[in-house]
Formats: C-alpha cells, structure tokens, sequence
C-alpha cells in the first residue's frame, strides 16, 4: 500500500505563511531601522538590549564640561609603570515582549458559494494588520523620545509654526553633540533578516501632511534627482542637508493639540487649535526592536473550512490568523530626536 503524500498541505501552510509576511513588511516605515534583536525559541519574555558608555563613562559625552585640559594628560604615561587599566560600562535596557494577534473566521458555505475569493483577501488583511500593529508598537514608543524640539514654542499646547530648516539644524547639533551616528543600513525590503548598505543620513519618519512643509525647506532635493543615490524606502520623497524623508499616513499627529490657528496658516482637524505632528529623527543604534522577519516571524493559522471536531462535527467554520510577539524600546535618546511641529493648512 503507498503511504500518502503529505507534500502539498505542507507547502500550502509555507506559502500562506510566506504571503502573509510579505503583505506584512510593505506597511512598515519606522521598522526599517532599530537595532534588530531576533527572538530565541522557549526563552524569556524579558528581552535584553547593551550598549557601552564611551570612554569616561558619561552618556554620549567623551569630553565632558571642564575637562577637555585635563583629559589627555590624565591618560599620560609614566616610564616603567604600567598605567592603570580601565574598565567599560555597559547600559542594559530591559523590555517585556508582547503577544499580538489577529484571527477571521470563514464559514464553508462562504467558501463553496461565494462569488469572491473570500479567504485569499483575509489572508491579505492579516499581514497588513499584523505589519500595522507592530507600526504602531514602534510609533508609540518613540513618539515618547526625550530629546523634544518644538517648532515655534516650548510645549506640545504652544506650537505656532512648521517645520523649519533652523529647527533641523538644531536638531543636528544636538545629535552630533551626543556623538549620534547618520545611519548607513537599513533592513532589506524581503521578508528575511538582513541589511542593505544606504548612503549616510538621519531618516526623518512623520505623517504624509507634512509633505508640504518639507518640500518647501531650502535645499530640499526630490528623491527623483538623486542620481546615483538609491531611495531607501519606497516612501522616501526626498533629503535636506543630512537628512532624509519617510513619509506615512500611518504616522498621525495629535489633533487640536497646538496653540490656536489664528492667521499662523496651519492646519487643524477642529479649526481652532493647530494639529501637532510627531516628527521622529533617528541615528544609528537609537532605538531597538524585535523584527518582523524570518520564517519564525509569526505563528500563522490556517484552518480551511471541513475540518471536522467535536467543536465543529460539521466541519463549518474555518479560520484565518496569525500571532507574534513584539517589542520596541529606545536604546540612547540622544541618538534621536522628535520635532513636534504642525502641518501647512493647503485650504
């Protein structure tokens, strides 16, 4: 007797799951960069990020106020004597991993009479559902970076202008005051992990509304004239002096949040106080995330309609879904930065 081949119900499952995270990895905007920390079978929910302090010990600073006189002579030898060996610091940051899901349900009569193809357009709907979650994980956290700049006041409740290049240029001389690194890698747009190397820059994420604003920077250069230069995101519209610029609808702003509108020609959801957009600036190594990538990535379900059980002896129901677990913490915020700024009225 030939014993039954199992092959096809194996690709089936392999295929689905691999579609899935490909309709995942398309909404992510922010998930391109963080420090990647892939997550281990049967291991702790708490994950682990380090990094170093640099020499001296202070955050950020390797000369720090009142000791750039002293700083190399204390590091001065004496003949014969061995110097005095020096220890590094590390900073831990801990994170609890969280499990997200997204389940639908499909009955058989749906399947055999339908005219659509109901089910192909739930397995869509869960990798663009799934992607968007871990967005918005990523958006939450750091949208709450430390490091504000405000764009014409001194609190999210007194924002009276756009985003400005002096305003840039302030950022970067916080950033490259803190010894911030432009980032140089990105992950790569498959569904795998792995970088592609990119041309040096700090990506600047925010909502498609502030497009206007900054098109309108002097010096801004479409991602169309770029030349040899390669767009690092399909959502990337153009670079300003060290930055460069994704944009998302995903990334929304805080409504009515600003100082009032008044003649300052921005816009509001409510007409009376401006909205407030979270501009998020990133360095190398700012932040950190467990990504959406590999083929452990997510948990996906497929059970087809006619699977028969005790719960279901008809074998009526059918589900589509998926799970995984995610995370996303800011690793030094003073490799980043948030401008919080409001977006040209264009009425």
């Amino acid at each position: 007797m030939a014993i039954q081949n199992l092959s096809t119900q194996s690709a089936r499952i392999g295929k689905l799951k691999g579609d899935i995270l490909k309709g995942a990895i398309p909404v992510e905007v922010l998930g391109i960069t963080g420090m990647n920390k892939p997550m281990p079978k049967n291991g702790s929910p708490v994950m682990i990020f380090r990094r170093w302090l640099p020499p001296g010990g202070v955050d950020n600073r390797w000369i720090t106020t009142g000791t750039m006189q002293t700083y190399a002579s204390n590091r001065q030898t004496v003949e014969g004597q061995t110097p005095t060996a020096a220890t590094m610091t590390a900073v831990d940051i801990t994170v609890t991993l969280k499990q997200y899901a997204v389940l639908y349900a499909i009955t058989d009569q749906t399947v055999d009479l339908y005219e659509d193809d109901v089910a192909t357009a739930m397995k869509t709907q869960t990798g663009q559902t799934m992607g968007l979650i871990r967005e918005m994980v990523r958006y939450g956290e750091l949208r709450g970076a430390t490091n504000v700049f405000y764009a014409g006041g001194s609190s999210r409740a007194t924002v009276n202008q756009s985003l400005s290049l002096n305003l840039l240029r302030k950022v970067t001389r916080g950033l490259l005051n803190n010894h911030a690194q432009r980032i140089t890698k990105v992950l790569s747009s498959s569904g795998n992990y792995g970088t592609q190397a990119v041309e040096a820059g700090f990506l600047v994420f925010c909502s498609t509304d502030m497009e206007a604003a900054i098109r309108d920077l002097p010096g801004f250069k479409n991602v169309v004239d770029y030349g040899n230069k390669q767009p690092i995101n399909e959502n990337e519209i153009g670079a300003v002096e060290r930055y460069r610029f994704i944009l998302s609808p995903e990334l929304v702003g805080y409504a009515n949040a600003g100082a009032a509108v008044g003649a300052t020609g921005l816009f509001s959801t409510g007409g009376t106080n401006i909205d407030v957009y979270p501009i998020i600036v990133c360095g190398e190594d700012a932040w950190g995330q467990v990504a959406l990538r590999g083929a452990s990535a997510m948990d996906v379900t497929w059970i087809q309609p006619g699977t028969k059980d005790k719960s279901d002896p008809l074998g009526q129901r059918g589900y589509i879904g998926a799970k995984a677990y995610h995370a996303a913490v800011i690793l030094n915020q003073g490799f980043m930065a948030l401008v919080e700024a409001g977006a040209p009225d264009l009425a």
